[in-house]
């Protein structure tokens, strides 16, 4: 039996890429596939296109909160709502690559997680560097995902094992959503990093990953502190 794919994606004052890239993602998505949205806020129009879409497509479910301002609750609120095998994340300003969906199935059925690599653009979607995984070093292991994470949400897709596991989140936000999946990852399974590209990463002023990345300068007291909240939570979670 065809496995069945859960799209998760957290939106926040989206309108302006939303459309085209939900339009990405359906095109490569079958009829008992599903795309779980949850919205936390938006102030703009995003929340307007999403019901529009939602009316015209059933496999779309929207979620509004009020509540959270808080990226790694929004994504936990359309993670617990998914009923796929497969779980894919998706942000709300990329454009997926055609064949992603078809790709990643196939590597799924083999190993319980897989980042792929992307293209880096601008706004408008002009490449500006061909490879996501060489610009920020992205490889596996704990040690070095502890210091700086390649697990990045646009990205990954995860099979409903790793899901059942590592939900709810650590109550911090010193661990991103991505970064805690992809750390269950490679504790409880198999973790494949794909160098073919299949989103076009949309780098922009709002783009919350590369705030993560580089925007905020934390001290070295903060970031030691960090890393040892990151080890005390993988440490009661390997020994739960």
């Amino acid at each position: 039996m065809k496995p069945k794919i859960s799209v998760c994606m957290a939106t926040y004052n989206g309108e302006k890429y939303i459309a085209e890239q939900l339009n990405s993602i359906l095109t490569q998505l079958s009829d008992n596939d599903e795309v779980i949205i949850s919205d936390d806020s938006s102030s703009d129009g995003t929340v307007k296109i999403l019901e529009k879409f939602a009316s015209e497509d059933a496999r779309i479910q929207l979620f509004l909160f009020q509540k959270f301002r808080d990226p790694i609750q929004n994504f936990q609120n359309a993670l617990v709502q998914a009923t796929g095998d497969y779980i894919y994340l998706s942000d709300q300003d990329d454009l997926w690559i055609e064949n992603k969906v078809k790709t990643i199935n196939q590597i799924l059925e083999n190993y319980d997680l897989v980042l792929h690599n992307s293209i880096v653009t601008d706004e408008n979607l002009n490449p500006t560097h061909p490879s996501f995984f060489k610009l920020f070093g992205s490889k596996k292991g704990i040690i070095k995902n502890i210091i700086r994470s390649s697990y990045y949400g646009s990205c990954m897709a995860f099979r409903r094992n790793i899901l059942d596991q590592a939900i709810p989140f650590p109550k911090t936000k010193e661990i991103g959503h991505d970064l805690w999946l992809g750390l269950v990852a490679e504790l409880t399974g198999k973790v494949e990093l794909l160098e073919t590209p299949y989103i076009y990463y949309r780098r922009h002023q709002n783009t919350f990953t590369l705030r993560g990345l580089g925007g905020t300068k934390r001290s070295m007291f903060q970031i030691i502190r960090g890393r040892l909240i990151m080890l005390r939570e993988l440490t009661k979670f390997y020994f739960k």
